[in-house]
């Protein structure tokens, strides 16, 4: 029996980065966390113990760290794509590089109505992400966001579905739709205004969701998927993942109650998980745009 060493990776994993940029009395704050992963000739180092092609891992957060000194960070799509091409174009051993970042996002604190110049506040859990690949002389850039809790009162049914005996689900043409938006989306070439795509998207995200009348979270997910596509022709593809943020009205009848879909329970798990993926039929290759990334 032969046995062989298979595709790998390394790197360092969730550096946190927060710069503040000191420009006059607005300073400016940058949170990140910032995933480097290196391939490339390493097999001595996992067969032999060799380590002569192995860029060490503490030497890669170190590299993050003088990259936002040496220059503004900026896009996170942009301060991915120099750290990639520098590791690959630094190393002859290193063939290619995977960046991954999330962003937090700090609002100024309102003092008497005004936003104060170095009073930040953290308002949910929501991150804009990006993920780079570079390889040799090619990039990939795949942005997106996670944890965007979005809900809506009415507007969503979910009736028609196939039953057993195993079903107590019933039909409905009047819930409560509530989900955490995954959203990744491969852009077609690296020409790009970073800074003005990522809002545009999000806002393409939340409106569809807001208007397309649900009759289920998939057919959502595909309106929201093609509202990014139709508006935004610099993106090939867009990949969702929807959790169902279930939320189940309470029978309040054994208090003498009614209650017309207005007080609801709200469950944690488990959940219900929609995931699916939308493309254009001239997008282009994917490449390895996608490579270990999770599928959704």
């Amino acid at each position: 029996m032969a046995i062989r060493l298979g595709a790998n990776q390394y790197g360092k994993a969730e550096t946190r980065l927060v710069t503040v940029r000191r420009d006059g009395e607005q300073h400016q704050l940058t949170d990140l966390n910032v995933s480097t992963s290196l391939r490339g000739d390493l097999a001595a180092s996992h067969l032999d113990g060799d380590n002569r092609h192995v860029v060490p891992t503490d030497t890669q957060k170190n590299t993050v760290f003088a990259f936002a000194k040496q220059a503004p960070v900026g896009e996170i799509e942009d301060f991915a794509l120099r750290l990639g091409r520098h590791f690959v174009g630094s190393f002859d051993y290193i063939t290619g590089a995977r960046i991954l970042i999330d962003s937090y996002g700090w609002s100024r604190i309102p003092v008497d109505g005004q936003p104060h110049p170095h009073s930040f506040f953290r308002s949910s859990d929501e991150k804009r992400t990006t993920a780079v690949t570079v390889q040799d002389e090619q990039a990939w850039v795949v942005s997106g966001l996670r944890d965007l809790i979005v809900l809506k009162s009415t507007g969503s049914e979910f009736h028609g579905y196939p039953k057993d005996r195993y079903t107590t689900l019933p039909e409905t043409t009047d819930r409560v739709l509530a989900t955490a938006v995954t959203a990744r989306w491969r852009f077609a070439h690296l020409d790009v205004d970073w800074a003005a795509s990522f809002p545009s998207v999000r806002a393409t995200l939340l409106q569809a969701f807001a208007n397309t009348h649900s009759l289920a979270l998939q057919q959502t997910l595909y309106a929201m998927g093609e509202a990014v596509l139709t508006t935004h022709p610099d993106i090939a593809e867009v990949r969702l993942s929807l959790p169902n943020k279930h939320h189940f009205t309470v029978d309040l009848e054994p208090f003498g109650l009614d209650n017309p879909n207005e007080v609801f329970f709200a469950a944690d798990r488990p959940y219900g998980l929609i995931e699916g993926s939308v493309l254009r039929d001239d997008a282009p290759e994917e490449g390895l745009a996608w490579h270990t990334l999770a599928a959704f």
